[in-house]
């Protein structure tokens, strides 16, 4: 999750986040690049005497900074068409589970199980335990089997609402009356900590999401555990 005077991105807790990483990567790298030459340039013109000002064609020069900037924009496009293919792939999901935002909360229903339902409301400030997260915390996790494909569909019951999840590289607007759907793959056990990242109302701010990745074994007991209760 993320910390106090964080710069980069949280750490990838899927492999469309890693992509996303790599990509941002390369972005970066690109633009230090280009900086670099502009300022490079910029150093030259204000510390030499000679200058063209009666230049008025320069058909190689011209060219170059025709050509070059479109090669660099397909070095960027073409990674970013890939990632944005692999996001919307869903093959096969093991898991198919429906989000729906309200005002201010969000509830989960896991429709490969028969009654398999919860909300999941903000811990007031005043009853979070020593370790926990202000703000983050929820009183109902949506748990999620680790290594497996998860297929997730948002919706929304009153206004606009969206589900986020950094570390999986999530975020997927919850309108009502339209379902949109998204996957993910959890590389690694633990808690992953999101927030409805769309303006929803005066408790905006107190809807968090948390996701947590166990193992198959502790998954279908925890399922088994909710069903009997």
């Amino acid at each position: 999750m993320a910390h106090p005077s964080q710069l980069g991105f949280q750490d990838a807790a899927s492999p469309i986040m890693e992509e996303l990483l790599h990509f941002h990567d390369h972005a970066i790298m690109i633009v230090f690049l280009i900086s670099a030459l502009v300022l490079y340039i910029i150093s030259l013109m204000m510390s030499t005497k000679l200058t063209h000002t009666n230049t008025m064609d320069a058909q190689e020069v011209e060219m170059i900074w025709t050509v070059l900037p479109a090669v660099i924009l397909i070095l960027i496009a073409l990674p970013s068409l890939r990632i944005l293919y692999l996001m919307d792939e869903i093959n096969n999901p093991h898991l198919t589970i429906k989000a729906l935002g309200h005002q201010w909360y969000w509830s989960y229903e896991y429709t490969d199980y028969e009654d398999l339902m919860f909300d999941s409301y903000m811990i007031p400030t005043q009853e979070l335990k020593p370790g926990f997260f202000r703000l983050l915390e929820v009183d109902h996790h949506m748990v999620v089997p680790m290594e497996s494909p998860i297929r997730m569909l948002i919706s929304a019951e009153d206004v606009l609402h969206s589900w986020a999840v950094p570390a999986l590289g999530i975020k997927t607007d919850a309108i009502p009356g339209r379902l949109n759907q998204t996957t993910f793959i959890t590389s690694h056990p633990g808690l992953f900590y999101g927030q409805c990242s769309e303006i929803c109302g005066s408790n905006h701010s107190f809807m968090p999401i948390v996701v947590e990745a166990v193992p198959l074994n502790n998954f279908e007991s925890w399922s088994t555990l909710m069903l009997t209760a």
